[in-house]
């Protein structure tokens, strides 16, 4: 067995290439790379074991990072990958990448190909055992990816004080194919959440562990190797990612989680005494992987735009203070009874010379005490003793050896069996007490869920019951502004009977001025038709003197036509016979038209009376008939003032009983609200009491704390 050896972690860095929304934002590519090892950010060189440019396929890493750690794996050490970096840097991509492509595939897949290759190359001597686990750490709690009931597990440590996860899934596989089985459906049920920066951003810390044992059946040598494959959730700041409800929940567990590593990765390269493991669970999983026995080889994954160069400096200065660690490793073998025997004499060898020492040294204090003094030469020589030790050592050790418990010498087999049973005794009680330590966090937390549980329920009650205060208060102010709206309601219909009683008034002087009016109406009615009766009688005699004047017109006419004939024939009688008679009928003509002048005159005097009467007539009978319309239009404006304040007084009326119908409900809801906050408070602390507390914790708290009321009758 090998002599435990110190090494440094590794560190590999590794830039991706610009995405598209910073090639749209217009990001600059800021890193400058100097060789395989360096890189400047902003006029600052960073050294690390390797500087993966954006061009470097997955391949490549591969090779670098983890082609290395595998061998060691198979030869019996402890191995870890993870990485590390912002989010959507391209830490899952180095990881895991596309799981079944070739080209594309990542660091995991690719080692899981290389393990079984290995084996297949290997003595056929050899016998391997192989089995795989798969969780991740979701808001600081272990959640197993193949068996997702299992959403709370403990770390614990084994004998040999290296923390474990205790009840994880382990299965054993046989192949790559059943390994690559396992691993898609972990990963289906991993957590991932799309953000500003990544749409499918890991939102936990995954570990993929592969624990390999081989046996050589011929020289019953053991030998057996871990490997931790670990892709971290990226820090991120919440104004970049946009993380807000559950998934601001989750950056806040991971930013956590980060920082108790950073403390981690701090106290080592520091070297102070404390190393904060215990911060957090991630942590205390890679305790061994941090400076413990452990090949450990992180890879810091970098973005190279402008716009994340702060997160970009913060991330290579994690990996140059990562560098600085150093692991202790060794090779995990069991050893063989004939191994175990050897070791027993060189240890038995190595307890005599002890023994030697601490004689010498005994009697030379005895000396010193008892006031002699020890010459130079008689002295013990410290450096001289641990030449002895070295020389005795490189004689015995024919064979390495390194376990982590080496038992002590024992003079017969008896103690030594004795022993043994009293250390697995010992070890018994060790984990004994670490599951008591388990059972006992969780029944803390589970006391502390109550407690919180109870908190919230008395919270609730503590809001239910100031709500029903406030509700109370607000049915009370509501009560009171509706006493003072009922009171101005019925003040307003005192003031609306006033005003009915004013209007009625009103309406029975309207409807007395009405009926006035209709009489009124009624006598020029009357007179109106006298008039028009009289008008008629007037056109009728009008029409007949008409008549009579053109009869008579006509029978003067024909006269005159019978006197010019008889002129006529009077002329020629003259010439013959003499005037005497012509003389005395036109004087007889000239009375007739000298009467009938005067009665034409007469009647064209009457004809003008009549005229002018029935213009008059026609007038009057125009201003009756606008005097009626006006009437009218006043007696259908009263009957519309008259319509609508019956239909205002109903409206009143109708709204008076719906107030006063208001007022009784509130009256009524308010009784009840007011018996119902009584109740309420009482049943809500009993219950909590009861949900929250054993019988005989109710009990006596029941006895201790009587139920008290306040002068509103609320449990206090």
């Amino acid at each position: 067995m090998a002599d435990p050896a110190e090494c440094t972690i590794k560190v590999m860095c590794r830039f991706r290439p610009l995405n598209s929304s910073e090639v749209t934002r217009g990001d600059r590519y800021i890193p400058k790379f100097q060789g395989e090892e360096n890189v400047i950010i902003g006029g600052k060189p960073y050294m690390f074991d390797r500087v993966f440019q954006s061009n470097t396929t997955q391949e490549q890493v591969y090779n670098a990072c983890a082609q290395k750690i595998v061998k060691d794996v198979l030869e019996g050490y402890n191995g870890t990958i993870f990485a590390y970096g912002q989010t959507s840097s391209g830490k899952t991509h180095t990881m895991e990448g596309n799981l079944h492509d070739t080209d594309a595939m990542g660091i995991i897949p690719r080692i899981v190909q290389d393990i079984f290759n290995y084996i297949y190359s290997m003595d056929e001597n050899l016998e391997f055992h192989i089995k795989v686990s798969y969780f991740e750490i979701y808001l600081d709690k272990i959640r197993d990816l193949l068996d997702v009931s299992k959403t709370n597990l403990s770390v614990h440590e084994d004998k040999n004080r290296v923390p474990y996860v205790k009840g994880c899934t382990e299965r054993f596989v046989c192949s790559p194919e059943e390994v690559m089985d396992t691993i898609d459906e972990g990963k289906s049920n991993r957590h991932v959440a799309v953000t500003n920066m990544n749409e499918h951003s890991s939102r936990s810390h995954s570990i993929f562990l592969i624990n390999v044992k081989q046996e050589n059946t011929q020289t019953e040598q053991k030998l057996s190797g871990k490997l931790y494959l670990v892709d971290l959730a990226g820090s991120e700041k919440v104004s970049k990612t946009g993380a807000e409800g559950a998934v601001l929940d989750e950056a806040k567990n991971i930013n956590k989680s980060l920082s108790s590593l950073g403390n981690v990765i701090s106290a080592l390269a520091e070297g102070t005494a404390y190393i904060p493991y215990r911060d957090s669970k991630m942590t205390r999983i890679l305790q061994d992987s941090l400076g413990g026995n452990c090949r450990t080889t992180i890879v810091i994954c970098c973005s190279p735009s402008s716009y994340n160069e702060c997160e970009t400096k913060s991330t290579l200065m994690f990996g140059q203070r990562a560098k600085t660690i150093k692991n202790t490793v060794t090779v995990n073998v069991e050893l063989t009874a004939e191994q175990w025997k050897q070791k027993y004499e060189r240890e038995k060898e190595k307890n005599k010379t002890l023994r030697n020492t601490v004689t010498w040294l005994e009697n030379e204090l005895n000396r010193w005490r008892n006031g002699e003094s020890v010459p130079v030469e008689e002295q013990f020589d410290k450096e001289k003793a641990k030449e002895e030790v070295k020389a005795l050592d490189n004689i015995l050790n024919d064979q390495p050896a390194s376990t982590p418990n080496v038992p002590g010498v024992r003079l017969t087999d008896v103690e030594k069996d004795k022993c043994e049973a009293e250390l697995a005794k010992l070890y018994k009680q060790l984990d004994d007490k670490d599951e008591e330590i388990n059972q006992q966090s969780q029944l803390a937390e589970k006391l502390k869920q109550q407690m919180l549980d109870q908190d919230e329920l008395l919270g609730s009650s503590r809001r239910d019951h100031e709500n029903l205060q406030a509700e109370l208060n607000r049915l009370q102010a509501e009560n009171e502004a509706s006493k003072d709206e009922v009171k101005e309601v019925l003040q307003a219909l005192e003031e609306l009977a006033v005003n009915y009683d004013q209007k009625s008034q009103e309406v029975e002087d309207k409807t007395k001025e009405f009926e006035a009016i209709s009489e009124e109406l009624n006598q020029k009615s009357s007179i109106l038709s006298s008039l028009d009766s009289e008008l008629q009688k007037l056109k009728e005699m009008s029409n007949h003197q008409r008549k009579r004047v053109t009869e008579m017109m006509s029978s003067l006419l024909k006269d005159l036509a019978e006197i010019g004939i008889a002129v006529g024939s009077n002329d020629i009688k003259q010439h013959e016979g003499g005037s005497g008679m012509i003389d005395e009928e036109f004087t007889v003509a000239r009375l007739y038209i000298s009467k009938m002048k005067s009665e034409v005159k007469t009647m064209v005097k009457r004809c003008k009376q009549l005229e002018s009467t029935q213009s008059e007539s026609n007038k009057k009978m125009d201003e009756n008939e606008k005097e009626l319309a006006a009437c009218q239009l006043r007696i259908s404006q009263h009957e519309a003032k008259i319509k609508s304040l019956t239909e205002y007084l109903q409206n009143v009326e109708h709204k008076k009983r719906q107030l006063e119908e208001n007022v009784d409900s509130l009256n009524e809801e308010l009784v009840k609200i007011s018996a119902q906050g009584k109740s309420l408070f009482k049943d809500r602390a009993r219950e909590t009491a009861a949900l929250t507390l054993s019988p005989l914790e109710y009990c006596y708290w029941r006895h201790l704390l009587p139920t008290a009321t306040t002068e509103n009758g609320i449990l206090n």
